[in-house]
């Protein structure tokens, strides 16, 4: 009897200095969230953040709203995203060239450092960039618009998301790999670009090709080199375009682009953690994939958000040298 007492009267006296990480923590997320897309509404990765925000929102238990932030190649949506509360309600979906090329365009004028100033969650899709033409061009063959290129220097157009934008890094590569001249026409999107394309207002396109698939199936577009180095087989659509192996072997072009997702640096790595858990169940289904692979991208999920952090270390010393080799700048 009197142990049974004392074993009582020890746990009451205890209770008071329990430690933290017992008490009731709280809920996360815990109300409408913010999903920043750093371009207009319609282009490529808006479509994306659109399929993932629409998922994504079942699996927290919240509103998701689309937050379009275009504007300086990218980089106002970004520090929008990264000067938000750090409590993990708002999540940045952006592309390679934000988060690794663009502090070496806007080398004066870059509002945040994107390794310092967002936190890494994972990526969420990976692909190639793709040449388009019109399907009334003459050009049927990707060497069809080398030999225009030689034959009348800086004639033919090729139209862009944006100076510095892996369209322009693309076309940058392919111009040094050919010794060609073609002029670079820099729009703000994708979006814009391909109205232009489709008018008939530029000759080309060199771009991430989501947004331009409903045009190819319907046949207003013709598809005619991948700028990746290998064939895109998980597209059924893609997989007869030849890559860069075959179009221009030796050149060691493989321009692939991606798009990640970041919040916030100071976000706690608790919260970061259910998010990366959040969308690893978005995107790493089949559902998703099957959303993806008919239009030239595929699913990437890093298996944790350090992963992910050190792929982004990689990545900019890669994008450092693709900027400085094509010469862009946007200062």
């Amino acid at each position: 009897m009197t142990i049974r007492r004392r074993a009582i009267l020890g746990a009451a006296v205890s209770l008071p200095f329990a430690p933290a990480v017992l008490r009731a923590q709280p809920a996360f997320p815990s109300r409408t969230m913010r999903l920043v897309v750093p371009f207009a509404a319609g282009g490529s990765v808006d479509l994306t953040g659109r399929l993932i925000a629409e998922r994504l929102q079942s699996v927290l238990g919240q509103t998701m709203v689309v937050d379009n932030r275009g504007g300086a190649g990218g980089n106002l949506g970004a520090a929008e995203a990264a000067r938000s509360e750090k409590d993990g309600h708002t999540l940045l979906l952006a592309s390679a060239s934000i988060l690794a090329a663009n502090k070496f365009l806007y080398t004066k004028s870059m509002p945040i450092d994107p390794i310092k100033d967002l936190a890494p969650v994972t990526r969420v899709t990976t692909g190639t960039v793709f040449m388009t033409v019109n399907a009334n061009s003459p050009y049927k063959t990707f060497d069809d618009v080398i030999k225009a290129a030689r034959k009348d220097p800086g004639k033919l157009t090729m139209g862009s998301s944006g100076t510095g934008t892996i369209s322009h890094l693309t076309i940058a590569k392919v111009c040094k790999a050919t010794g060609v001249d073609i002029t670079h026409v820099p729009y703000r999107g994708g979006a814009p670009a391909l109205q232009d394309l489709l008018s008939g207002n530029i000759d080309m396109m060199f771009d991430v090709i989501p947004l331009a698939m409903s045009n190819v199936r319907e046949g207003r577009l013709r598809v005619l080199a991948a700028a990746s180095a290998d064939r895109v087989t998980y597209s059924p659509e893609l997989k007869d375009v030849p890559g860069m192996k075959e179009l221009l072997p030796g050149s060691g072009i493989d321009m692939q682009s991606w798009y990640g997702m970041n919040v916030p640096a100071g976000v706690p790595q608790d919260r970061i953690a259910i998010l990366h858990k959040a969308i690893a169940q978005v995107v790493d289904t089949d559902e998703f994939r099957a959303k993806m692979e008919p239009n030239g991208f595929t699913t990437v999920v890093d298996p944790s958000p350090e992963a992910y952090g050190a792929y982004l270390l990689e990545q900019e010393k890669l994008w450092k040298g693709l900027v400085e080799e094509s010469g862009a700048s946007l200062d």
